[in-house]
């Protein structure tokens, strides 16, 4: 990491008199778990800190990690600077941001929209961008920090089984161990965590699934009446979304999630191929083998499928 942008972050958050960290919309484990970690450190250095994330309704199994319980969904008007975790885009955010923004983040999809921009899209994971950010400044990372940490790594790594996984991984996932990373209950929470309704709806996502182009394309189409009969949050959907790419000839996972408003949110996976110009097509992004994108409700669920089928053609 450059030695001037780090001291540019460090002396912008040392001016500031109340600090915002922030998780993205629909939060997962980086993203919450890196924001966890910055706010014990805001902490540490004695200032006033608050945590913020648009979504009202946090998801139960992330809801074990420090400082969820005080997490705001109205932005504070007194806050003079803002951090920002894992957005790929601006619009993750939810909000517009009218104080200085430290945007930290690991995406390579992102514009570098912040005030301040801590982009490494070679890190496996926002949380992994925070900890060189903690360690370059000398930072006591407690308990709290490291299990945060962890979790966040933990998830962006899919439980240490992503293509991405490295020597670099598992030394950090050594070095949080050591600094007190709760490794049990980020098993417990993030990978075997479920709920009934997230059964169901893994059960009518598995009836409904297809495979094309001789069956190294598994699709999902989940209607907004599945969701609703499931009982199932859309955090749920993900589970046969990866699972599919366990299959022999799948290289891609698709779903296409109808949103009330009849929107449609896609999400790609993929276990060897670039995914990522896909979602950037509609305005998307994320990462090479993990991106998403969300469409208008222009499209019904059966023009969406067939238009990102031609699409993922061409790449095969």
């Amino acid at each position: 990491m450059p030695v001037e942008k780090m001291n540019n972050i460090l002396q912008r958050i040392k001016k500031a008199k109340h600090i915002v960290v922030i998780a993205h919309k629909h939060p997962d484990a980086d993203s919450l778990g890196s924001a966890s970690a910055f706010y014990t450190y805001i902490l540490q250095l004695h200032k006033k800190v608050s945590f913020y994330c648009v979504t009202k309704n946090i998801n139960n199994k992330l809801k074990f990690l420090p400082w969820v319980k005080n997490i705001r969904d109205s932005f504070p008007a007194s806050a003079d600077l803002a951090i920002s975790f894992d957005c790929g885009a601006y619009e993750r955010i939810g909000i517009d941001v009218e104080c200085d923004l430290i945007n930290i983040d690991h995406h390579i999809s992102n514009s570098n929209f912040g005030t301040f921009n801590l982009v490494e899209p070679t890190y496996i994971s926002s949380s992994a961008v925070v900890y060189n950010f903690f360690k370059s400044v000398d930072a006591k990372i407690n308990t709290k920090m490291a299990t945060a940490l962890y979790a966040g790594l933990l998830d962006d790594s899919n439980s240490f089984l992503s293509d991405d996984v490295d020597d670099k991984t598992f030394l950090l996932a050594s070095q949080l161990l050591r600094l007190g990373a709760e490794k049990k209950a980020c098993d417990d929470n993030i990978i075997k965590f479920s709920s009934l309704a997230a059964l169901r709806l893994k059960g009518i996502m598995y009836k409904n699934m297809e495979l094309f182009y001789d069956g190294r394309v598994a699709f999902f189409c989940v209607s907004a009446d599945d969701m609703k009969s499931s009982g199932a949050v859309s955090q749920d959907c993900e589970g046969a979304l990866e699972e599919a790419l366990f299959l022999k000839t799948v290289k891609i996972s698709l779903l296409l999630k109808e949103n009330n408003d009849k929107s449609i949110k896609g999400s790609l996976r993929s276990s060897s191929l670039d995914i990522s110009s896909i979602a950037t097509t509609f305005s998307g992004g994320g990462h090479k083998l993990r991106a998403g994108f969300t469409l208008d409700n222009s499209y019904t669920l059966q023009a969406a499928k067939e238009t990102i089928l031609k699409l993922i053609k061409k790449d095969l």
